[in-house]
Formats: C-alpha cells, structure tokens, sequence
C-alpha cells in the first residue's frame, strides 16, 4: 500500500509539473564506473547528442563536447555515466553525468557525494538528461540504482546549477523524498538574458530603457566617429591558440578578480574548450580593434538559436573613454540578431552593465 502511494504522489507532482509519462516506463540502467570495459563518454559518444536534443534541457553546457571538455581538463574523482534505455526497444532516454568524490570540506568530510559533471563554476546550466516526457521515469529508475547494490557507498547527490525550466528540482526531490531520502532546493544564482526580435532597432525601443538606448547608440557613434573600428570573429584563416591568449590577456586585464580567475589551469581549459567548441561549430570568438588595436573581447557560443556570452575582456587603461565593452555587446547584439538567433544570454552573475542591455533575470 504504501508503494502504491508513493507511485500515486509522483505521478501527481509529475502531472502538476507539466510532464506526460510514456505508457512504457520500464528502464534499464547501465553504468559506466570507473571499472567498466569502455569509458561511458565513448560508449554513448553517437548517441548524446542527439538525445540531448530531445530532451527539455538541450543546452550546450550538457553537450558531449562541453562534458568531455570539462572532465578532461577539470574532472576529479570517479566518474560515473549512467545511461537510460527503454526495455521496450532499447533505446536511449537518460543520460546522469555523474563524478563521485570524497569530500574535503570541514563539515563534509568523510563523506562520498555525486555531482553532475561540470559543477559547479564554470558551467552556468546543468541537468540530468532525459528525453521530454521520460524525466520522471528517468528519476525513479535513477532512484532505485542508487539503492541498489550495483551503485557504489555513497551519502549524498549535488544537482549544481539546474536551470529555472528544469523539471528536475521540481520532480526529483518528492521521488527520494517518498523512499525515505531528503531533499533541499535552493536558488544558486540569476543569469540575465533577454529575447532578440528580428531586427536591431527594435530591440533597442522595445527593450531598453530610452537613457540606456541613447548611450548604447552614443558610445558606438563615437567610436566610430574617433577611431577605425572593426568588429571580427575568429575563423579557420586564424590561429585559434594566439587569439585565446589575446582573449586571456584583455580578460586578466579587466579586473582583479578576472585575472584570479584566470590561473594556469583555467588558462588550459579556456584553450582546450576553444579548440573543441570550434571544431564543432559552437565557438563565437569576438573582437573589437580600434585603430587596429585589440580593445575588447567576447568568449560566446551560439547553440541552440540562442548567443551565450560565456566570458569577456577589454583593456581598462586602453582606449576607455571609447567604451569599447559596450561597443563590442552592441556589435555582438547585431550579429546574433542578424543570424537569427532568438536569445541573448549573458548567463550567471548580476553585474549592472547586463540589465542595461534590457535583460530580465532568468533563475
């Protein structure tokens, strides 16, 4: 009886969350561990992909590249891929990208916690995988591999940075909840971002305020009016590894919290993901030059028809009565507005400057 509760609860929160359940749930869980024949990365490598797409999180921190990216240059600990198949025909409908580690923090140690790959500071959004409409049988089978004896000794579960549509904070807590477990839900951070409409004049009247507009437009006219501006991205005529340490160098000379960010080790990652994300087509590698000078920089993406400003940089004592980190969002605006992207991303951080650009926080 009390199964039949706890079956009936979730099926109502998943109702109440907007998800439909297949009429087949039955699910298969094939882990990946550290003591597996093959790699889980390698195993579900022509698969990812295409079942990220046809999940509710399709965003491009949960691509096999950026995963495999950020395990390689930043992973710790044991990794752990799980993958979802319907038993029905096999095919793949969850993916939980997990590390297992022990944990070094005073009031943590001598406990072993999973954390999905990327947490938690340079990936702004992160999920587990499932296939629309499959996310609560996802989390229930999930559930029972934790409990069972093929999942290794473990105290705790760190879900990082899970995006405000997800139905994961929303779902997942009543399921543990209901065998026993429990759970906690807390808002990490905001990212600003804003929806592009087709054309860049109107962005500017509908969607920034008319002080901010009337700057936006003052800063690109000067700029143009007192120095040679050029506006370029990185492209297959240039040497990707020189143009990252031009980026890294404006980005260290921002700000003193920028240039701490920046160690050796996020040096190599920045590289590495910028190789990977360019050869899949992701990388969107901006740069302002006024008088032929680099003054400004953009590292972004574009996936998903949406522009994500990951990291920037401009040279403070260069060029600063021209403005050039505005001059460069503007140009960056008009670009993604003219590929037809519908979503400009400034991802996690509450800094001023973005919600001058007319964002709204996304949670």
């Amino acid at each position: 009886m009390q199964a039949r509760c706890a079956e009936d609860r979730l099926a109502h929160t998943a109702a109440s969350a907007g998800l439909k359940p297949p009429s087949h749930t039955a699910i298969e869980v094939i882990a990946y561990g550290p003591d597996a024949d093959v790699n889980g990365f390698d195993a579900l490598a022509n698969e990812w992909n295409e079942l990220l797409a046809r999940s509710c999180s399709n965003t491009i921190f949960l691509t096999y590249e950026w995963q495999t990216n950020w395990w390689r240059c930043l992973g710790k600990g044991e990794l752990w891929i799980l993958a979802f198949r319907a038993q029905e025909d096999g095919s793949l409908v969850g993916i939980a990208p997990f590390f297992l580690v022990d944990e070094t923090a005073p009031d943590l140690i001598g406990r072993r916690h999973f954390h999905l790959v990327g947490c938690i500071e340079v990936s702004d959004y992160l999920d587990l995988i499932a296939a629309c409409g499959w996310e609560t049988a996802v989390y229930v089978a999930l559930r029972q591999w934790l409990d069972s004896p093929e999942a290794p000794a473990w105290d705790g579960i760190d879900l990082c940075n899970l995006p405000e549509e997800s139905p994961t904070y929303r779902v997942l807590p009543e399921i543990f909840e209901a065998a026993g477990y429990t759970a906690s839900v807390m808002q990490e951070d905001v990212a600003p971002q804003f929806t592009l409409p087709m054309q860049y004049e109107r962005y500017l009247q509908d969607q920034v305020e008319k002080k901010q507009r009337h700057e936006i437009r003052r800063k690109q006219r000067r700029a143009e009016r007192e120095a040679e501006v050029g506006f370029h991205m990185v492209g297959p005529q240039d040497s990707l590894t020189a143009e990252v340490e031009d980026f890294i160098a404006l980005q260290r000379a921002s700000a003193t919290d920028k240039a701490e960010f920046m160690t050796p080790e996020m040096q190599r990652f920045f590289q590495s993901l910028a190789a990977t994300m360019d050869a899949a087509g992701y990388l969107r590698l901006c740069f302002l030059t006024l008088n032929g000078e680099k003054a400004a920089t953009l590292f972004a993406f574009e996936y998903n028809h949406e522009f994500l400003l990951y990291n920037s940089g401009y040279d403070p004592d260069a060029h600063a009565q021209l403005s050039p980190g505005w001059v460069i969002l503007s140009y960056a605006i008009q670009y993604a507005i003219a590929v037809g992207c519908t979503n400009f991303d400034f991802m996690q951080g509450d800094e001023e400057y973005k919600y001058r650009f007319g964002s709204e926080d996304y949670k």
